[in-house]
């Protein structure tokens, strides 16, 4: 059943959540709402949402600054274990009451602490997205960046895999997949199936998922997200999206994990499953998340001016240096191996390293929808939404400010159709890695503008490597492709 605007306004206190400011704020909106249970939510170093579970009677004023203990050497990528022990604060101003939960449940999001030193966590990616912004600010450049994301995702009927050493396999299905035109099981195919890269805004009966994804909305909405609309994406088989407002960077990182969270519980719900995978089909569009910032001090747009598309100097030296850094900011806003299955040519993926006003292939785009100041920002397409939004931002963050600092030229804009160049001008333009490999080693040749304030450490840049090529890179590389066997069995 879908859930209506009507019934779900037993959770609009849940609106409170923007402006709660103290620890009496959250415990006042647990009176209120009930809330028997106090869930404590962190995101582990990879990327994935992490919880433990309190009664509500454990919900004081002095947890706060207090903590909760918990283990660290059970978290991926975190610490030893003859040093595991550490705290859990929660954070008043990211409490929400779970719209998902049978019973009432308050949510809040935690950093990370030493218990002995009461220090914050150098690898825990939200205290690194709050150094970023801490830097930026001790620059005199600006005191506001503004995030905007466009995480795209699929819902699926049915999703199997697996992977053993004699077989592997994967197989999704969506009911309104184009591969599923001839489909007798349905007890009656009803048509209007998704044909290949034309999902793009049809209405029902082929967007087969406006009520859930209305759903997911209403939800968001309660849990004090400002979105501004939802859509079906360019892909068949169920590709979405749901476009939030922009908001300052550690808020917007809060934002998109309870983004994330909600649209995989809003689908499972209704016996459906969602995926942030960047490419989980073949010959179609993948998943990705572009990503707009802006730059304010004093409630002034910095990147308003009268150059080209409206921008000012300072936004060209920002876009200057996220292309100078682009492959290095790729192993944190592209960090699978499935997220180079996306990036590649022919279906609108941004794999130019160059900027423009209107050209969607490359790395940064310009928006021309408005001619405000307070509009005027870039967009970095490369992103997708398999990433750690604490560290994809901040990377991003650090990369636009190094080009400030070091006032970096950006190039000639990409203004032309890149695939209506002769070879030899194509060649010119440079490219986005091919592999995570290829991201992860020009990270490690290219990070010393993400240690500038300390933002990250080397032992954040060393294990975020380390991690990446022991249990990913090199996991892919042992293992035997399926599509292999269709090319070289028969040798």
């Amino acid at each position: 059943m879908i859930v209506t605007p009507q019934q779900l306004t037993a959770t609009d206190n849940n609106r409170e959540a923007a402006t709660l400011q103290s620890p009496r704020d959250v415990i006042a909106l647990a009176r209120e709402t009930g809330a028997k249970i106090l869930d404590l939510r962190f995101m582990d170093f990879p990327g994935m949402w992490q919880h433990t579970s309190f009664p509500i009677s454990q919900l004081t004023e002095d947890c706060f600054e207090e903590g909760f203990g918990f283990d660290g050497s059970s978290i991926r990528g975190w610490q030893a274990i003859n040093e595991s022990d550490m705290l859990l604060r929660p954070v008043a101003d990211t409490a929400f009451i779970d719209p998902f939960c049978k019973e009432p449940t308050l949510a809040i999001i935690c950093n990370i602490a030493d218990p002995v030193t009461g220090a914050d966590y150098t690898r825990d990616p939200r205290n690194i997205a709050r150094k970023a912004v801490k830097f930026m600010q001790a620059t005199g450049i600006a005191d506001t960046c503004f995030i905007g994301p466009e995480a795209e995702f699929f819902i699926f009927d049915d999703v199997r895999y697996d992977a053993r050493s004699n077989a592997a396999f994967y197989f999704l299905d969506s009911a309104e997949g184009a591969w599923n035109s001839g489909r007798i099981e349905e007890g009656g195919n009803l048509g209007h199936k998704l044909r290949h890269k034309e999902g793009y805004f049809p209405c029902p009966p082929s967007d087969t998922l406006m009520d859930i994804r209305t759903e997911m909305v209403l939800h968001m909405i309660a849990c004090g997200i400002d979105v501004e609309c939802h859509h079906h994406e360019v892909a068949t088989g169920g590709q979405c999206e749901i476009d939030m407002r922009f908001s300052p960077l550690v808020h917007m990182g809060d934002q998109l994990v309870k983004y994330k969270y909600i649209v995989k519980a809003a689908a499972h719900k209704h016996g459906k499953t969602a995926t942030f995978m960047p490419k989980p089909l073949y010959a179609d569009n993948g998943s990705g998340m572009h990503t707009h910032l802006s730059l304010w001090k004093d409630n002034q747009p910095l990147f308003a001016g009268d150059g080209y598309a409206g921008m000012s100097q300072t936004a060209m030296y920002a876009i200057g240096g996220v292309l100078a850094h682009a492959p290095a900011i790729l192993a944190f806003t592209n960090p699978s191996t499935n997220s180079y299955k996306r990036l590649v040519p022919g279906y609108e993926a941004p794999v130019n390293l160059a900027f423009s006003s209107r050209n969607r292939s490359a790395a940064v785009r310009i928006p021309v929808y408005s001619p405000s100041p307070k509009a005027k920002r870039f967009e970095f397409r490369c992103p997708d939404p398999s990433c750690n939004p604490y560290l994809a931002f901040s990377a991003l963050l650090m990369a636009a400010l190094d080009g400030i600092q070091k006032k970096i030229e950006p190039g000639s804009p990409l203004d032309v159709n890149i695939y209506d160049l002769d070879p030899e001008e194509a060649a010119k333009v440079p490219n986005t890695p091919g592999t995570l490999e290829q991201a992860l080693m020009a990270l490690r040749d290219d990070h010393d503008f993400l240690l500038q304030g300390d933002v990250f450490t080397p032992d954040v840049i060393d294990t975020w490597i380390d991690y990446k090529m022991r249990n990913e890179v090199d996991a892919i590389k042992l293992r035997p492709h399926p599509y292999e066997f269709m090319m070289y069995y028969d040798i």
